[in-house]
């Protein structure tokens, strides 16, 4: 009983409390209740940072990949009070796709308050992006600076990405601050690293910092050093409000966020602006500071940094670039940034049509925070309605698509990644249908006809390597082999050399990084910058399925891999297009010049299965009757290939298994370097010539165990165990058991023995190339 009355008392105190905190609203016959907002809105906000002008230092962090600059970023936050120690690894890497990855892809702000003799300093912080794919975030980002922190690995040195970090932050006339970090490691060596900063940059040892920002060894000395290098920001706080938008994203809440610089005046909740671009005004509904969350703050003033929100709905509303003012008071543009043009270009299309308007918002909320994506609408008969997106990279193009899928919940179809060409065209009434005598085009739709063409033109980059001297060789013949031309080659010291090549960015933009990786056990570092169009034999190649043309399936090539592209496009269409009753050729051509043919096989039905008897004649006069009836179906009959055909022939997939066969191929390649020897020269060279020539294949001998009997070690034949797989030690498998095992899965179980898994009649006897034709190339390919 006494337990009944107190539920009772209970119940009608939370009625009480509700009807306290809640407004009555009258909707037809029914009453709704809403719950009073008890937050505190931004025009309450009276907390503000006026930090003196010469008490501000704005700066970045730039360097190579995985030379700590994220790890450096977590220490200054550390030791200003940002954030509390043990906070976790990468504080600035907010993205899931930077977490996955390990990699910085977009720049992040930290506003940092640091005490210093008694006075308060405002630091503005800027962690950049190292890969080479998001230049674009570190030039915007130099645009809020007035130096930089230039960070070396001290075990790694000087790497490609230093030197065009270096000299962009040189172009834009800031002060360098050059740190060596990672002093702790065991194989560091900072004064190794201070001869190659003096010989590349011609900077004084005696200006060299060394850290660990991994230990916070040298960091407060370094924080003394941005204080009394770097100038305060060139700012005037008496003339009017004028801003710089470098960075922006949106926010599904309160749409779009921009973040500004703030080089003239002062700026607080509640007044207008005006975009310079758009002419449109806005009030202002919330500034605040980044520390690196935001943190809400009555005023920004001149030379702080800081996000400002205010009602911007539509994503182009926010343009990067963009100089704001307070509203009736124009002042002169910033200027903002120059166009960085995109280097890869991709189809980019929703996996179902119904999906179209969902997959076009995503994108348009992602531009907005990457600006360096170029969105042109188009659209296929086999795939429907799209877009063709240029890039900068394929990684910046990989990151884009995983950003959609894991930030919006898209699943995109992006075809094979290609590149912008440009023709010369002749004949008036031509020069006059095209707009002009040069064609640009990234669509092999779009390809100008031979007839009417003087020279096709296509992109070339000048890329920089940086490799250890030993790895000379393997490098120049890569570059080589990319149709690159050798420039420029230095010694910068302690067996380290800088190569400079131009190649066309075609044969760059696929696999020539890992490939360069993979042949020099990732000691080489590789950097590439526009070097304009050059004169090119580029040829259409076409796919032709029974005389027919299919247009979405052909490409631009070069003329010397058109054959190569060719023969690979045709074997996997064998493998892919659905049987039909009927004999179908696939052919890959260009022009009138048919370069590799592949038979698809119609499926066989059995005529003769209701004869039980008789003459032979019977027989042959059915098959005869099948045969002509076939020949008029082929002729008359139509090919439609279903959406997944398309799907799996232009779909850009980077496999584990490609990179399992470029590792393999280059395992190969270098036993010629190494202690182990075939059993005769001839056959040695043999095996080269055709690992080299084709890559399925190389993949293929080794699933035969060819490494087991043909190798010997000090004239004696090495037993299974005793055989390591791996060329160096830090390859995975351990022995050739371990290896087969793994093999087994690629290779099928065609190529295993009971316990050896290799043919012994191709590790015995010497062997031709048409022979390990025979034992590996079908399942290999």
């Amino acid at each position: 009983m006494v337990f009944c009355k107190l539920v009772k008392r209970l119940n009608r105190i939370q009625i009480n409390y509700i009807f306290n905190n809640t407004d009555k609203i009258k909707h037809g016959t029914r009453c709704l209740y809403m719950q009073k907002q008890t937050y505190s809105t931004n025009e309450n906000v009276e907390k503000t940072y006026e930090i003196p002008i010469e008490n501000i230092r704005n700066f970045s962090i730039i360097a190579h990949v995985d030379h700590g600059k994220s790890t450096l970023a977590d220490r200054l936050l550390e030791i200003t009070g940002a954030i509390k120690r043990n906070s976790g690894k990468q504080v600035l890497d907010t993205l899931q796709v930077e977490k996955e990855r390990g990699i910085t892809v977009k720049a992040q702000t930290a506003s940092l308050i640091y005490s210093y003799k008694g006075q308060n300093y405002l630091l503005n912080l800027i962690d950049t992006p190292g890969h080479v794919d998001f230049s674009s975030e570190v030039y915007r980002s130099l645009a809020a600076c007035q130096g930089v922190i230039l960070l070396v690995d001290a075990n790694d040195g000087v790497q490609a990405q230093t030197v065009a970090n270096f000299y962009l932050a040189i172009k834009r006339e800031l002060v360098v601050i050059p740190v060596i970090n990672k002093i702790d490691l065991p194989m560091a060596d900072p004064e190794r690293v201070k001869n190659q900063l003096e010989t590349l940059f011609n900077i004084n040892e005696k200006d060299v910092l060394k850290i660990s920002a991994k230990l916070g060894t040298g960091v407060d000395e370094l924080l003394q050093a941005i204080l009394k290098r770097l100038p305060p920001p060139p700012v005037n706080r008496n003339l009017p409000f004028r801003a710089l938008i470098f960075d922006s994203w949106y926010d599904k809440y309160k749409g779009a966020v921009s973040l500004i610089y703030v080089k003239d005046g002062s700026l607080s909740v509640g007044e207008h602006i005006t975009s310079f671009a758009s002419k449109k005004s806005y009030e202002i509904k919330e500034v605040a500071l980044l520390r690196p969350e935001e943190e809400p703050i009555k005023t920004l003033f001149a030379g702080e940094v800081g996000s400002i929100k205010c009602n911007m709905r539509s994503s182009k509303e926010a343009h990067i670039g963009d100089t704001l003012y307070k509203k009736g008071h124009p002042v002169e543009s910033l200027g903002g940034f120059t166009a960085i043009k995109p280097m890869v270009f991709a189809g980019v299309y929703p996996m179902d049509q119904s999906h179209f308007l969902a997959l076009q918002s995503a994108i348009d909320k992602l531009i907005l925070n990457d600006s360096a994506v170029e969105i042109v609408s188009n659209s296929s008969a086999a795939l429907g309605r799209g877009w063709r997106a240029g890039f900068l990279g394929l990684l910046h193009m990989e990151v884009f698509i995983q950003r959609l899928e894991q930030e919006y919940g898209t699943e995109p179809i992006v075809t094979a990644p290609g590149v912008t060409y440009k023709a010369k065209i002749k004949g008036q009434k031509n020069i006059i249908r095209y707009k002009g005598d040069i064609v640009v085009f990234n669509n092999p739709i779009d390809y100008p006809d031979k007839q009417i063409t003087v020279e096709y033109y296509e992109p070339m980059i000048l890329g920089t390597i940086i490799t250890p001297d030993k790895y000379i060789g393997p490098v120049i013949s890569l570059c080589l082999e990319k149709r690159g031309i050798e420039q420029f080659t230095q010694t910068i010291g302690n067996n380290r050399t800088l190569l400079k090549f131009s190649m066309p960015l075609n044969e760059v933009v696929l696999d020539f990084h890992d490939t360069l990786k993979t042949l020099t056990s990732g000691y080489a570092s590789f950097d590439y910058e526009d070097d304009g169009y050059h004169s090119s034999e580029i040829v259409k190649l076409n796919i032709l399925l029974n005389g027919n043309i299919v247009e979405e399936l052909s490409t631009i090539v070069h003329c010397t891999k058109a054959k190569e592209v060719g023969k690979r496009m045709c074997n996997k269409l064998l493998d892919i297009i659905p049987r039909q009753l009927f004999e179908i050729s696939i052919q890959a051509a260009v022009g009138s010049k048919i370069l590799a043919r592949e038979t698809l096989k119609a499926y066989r039905k059995d005529v003769t299965a209701k004869l039980y008897g008789g003459d032979v004649t019977r027989r042959m006069k059915l098959l005869a009757k099948q045969k002509q009836g076939k020949n008029r179906m082929r002729m008359i009959g139509n090919i439609s290939l279903p959406r997944e055909t398309f799907i799996n022939m232009s779909t850009y997939r980077f496999s584990a298994f490609v990179a399992f066969v470029l590792v393999v191929t280059c395992f190969l390649i270098q036993f010629g370097n190494t202690q182990y020897s075939f059993q005769d020269k001839r056959q040695s060279q043999t095996l080269h010539k055709y690992c080299g020539k084709n890559l399925s294949n190389a993949l293929g001998l080794l699933c035969d165990g060819v490494y087991n009997s043909m190798f010997k070690k000090n004239g004696q034949e090495m037993e299974m165990d005793d055989y390591p797989f791996a060329y160096d030690e830090s390859y995975p498998f351990r022995s050739a058991v371990t290896a087969n095992a793994m093999m087994g899965r690629f290779a099928g179980t065609r190529f295993r023995r009971e316990s050896r898994g290799v043919y012994d009649e191709c590790c015995v006897k010497p062997c031709s190339i048409q022979e390990l034709t025979s034992y590996c190339g079908r399942v290999a390919q």
